[in-house]
């Protein structure tokens, strides 16, 4: 009789089990909820606010619209390193996404990604708090005067991890020829062992700093807390990055801020060596880029992250974080059918 006990009790767990997955009506029911998955991103520091926004929405409409509920792992870095994350060190990726797009086809394309997209603008400024010396005095004119002061500090990102630093290198060039003052010599030259060799600037793959005037981190937002703190007077920082954090700044002509796209032509005048990739970046007015690497280890999720990115959703993101959208993103290379219809295609 004992198979007979057995046999009722199989019985009553399929009973049970059967329950759990039809309802009244004799449809299926799921009891296991959405599904879980993380996506990686790899950033550049000036797009931790905004990112940071953007994914708390796309959770939301993650859980409620794809059935997934979607936590995310950030690592903000300079662009630079970021895109060396994948490249250099094998890392994997969901997002790469950089402030200086030149760095997907020069660096991932092709053998990381076929595609990009450029969805973001600014500009360089020099940002400040009313402890800063001189706070009173400096303006878009004098600015380079109050940096060379003796008892002034000022700081920049390092040029080989991070494009706000190889930028705010270029903008003291550039502002040599607009100006028609040795500004680069007397900011950079006397202070680092970056230099101009007489056709571009070299920025040596190990980064020396000559005295304790200029302070240089791996990516631009690492120096935001030192100003807001008041131990450093002045940075070089992009425009929304210090909206973001309440700092006063003064903004650059147009001919050195690297904002105008009208301006090309000038600013591509001047050019960087980067020791830690060995290549020669052009200045070109500032435009973010953002990709799917090859080996996304979510890539179907990662898709539907980037298409809400490029969406009405982040541009208004985006616009609430005080930084400009390009409208509509523009895609190169083997742009996805997923985002076909939200971009412009060129190349």
């Amino acid at each position: 009789m004992r198979w007979k006990g057995i046999l009722l009790m199989a019985v009553l767990i399929l009973s049970v089990v059967a329950a759990g997955c039809i309802s009244g009506d004799g449809s299926e029911t799921s009891t296991s909820g959405p599904k879980e998955a993380t996506l990686i991103v790899f950033h550049a520091g000036s797009l931790s606010v905004p990112f940071q926004q953007l994914e708390e929405e796309f959770a939301k409409y993650a859980e409620e619209n794809l059935g997934y509920k979607v936590t995310f792992q950030d690592e903000a870095s300079g662009s630079v390193a970021a895109v060396r994350k994948v490249t250099d060190l094998g890392k994997k990726a969901d997002i790469v996404a950089v402030a200086d797009y030149t760095l997907i086809p020069q660096l991932m394309i092709p053998n990381y990604t076929d595609f990009y997209v450029i969805f973001a603008t600014n500009e360089i400024v020099i940002a400040f708090t009313d402890k800063s010396k001189y706070a009173d005095e400096i303006n878009s004119d004098n600015w380079y005067e109050i940096l060379s002061r003796d008892d002034v500090s000022f700081g920049f990102s390092d040029p080989n991890q991070d494009p706000c630093g190889y930028r705010s290198v270029m903008v003291m060039k550039l502002a040599d020829y607009y100006y028609g003052k040795p500004i680069f010599e007397t900011l950079v030259e006397k202070n680092t062992n970056i230099y101009f060799n007489g056709t571009h600037i070299v920025a040596p793959k190990e980064i020396q700093i000559k005295n304790d005037r200029v302070v240089i981190r791996p990516k631009e937002t690492d120096l935001t807390a030192l100003v807001e703190s008041g131990s450093l007077d002045y940075y070089f920082i992009y425009k929304s990055v210090a909206e973001q954090h309440g700092l006063k700044y003064i903004e650059l002509p147009n001919e050195i801020n690297l904002k105008d796209f009208k301006m090309a032509d000038y600013y591509g005048k001047v050019q960087i060596y980067i020791g830690s990739t060995e290549k020669v970046i052009q200045a070109k007015p500032i435009v973010y880029g953002v990709t799917v690497p090859k080996e996304a280890p979510n890539r179907e999720l990662a898709m539907e992250f980037l298409k809400y990115l490029l969406s009405e959703k982040g541009k208004e993101v985006f616009q609430k974080n005080y930084q400009d959208f390009i409208w509509p993103p523009v895609a190169f290379g083997n742009v996805p059918d997923e985002i076909k219809d939200m971009v412009t295609v060129e190349g």
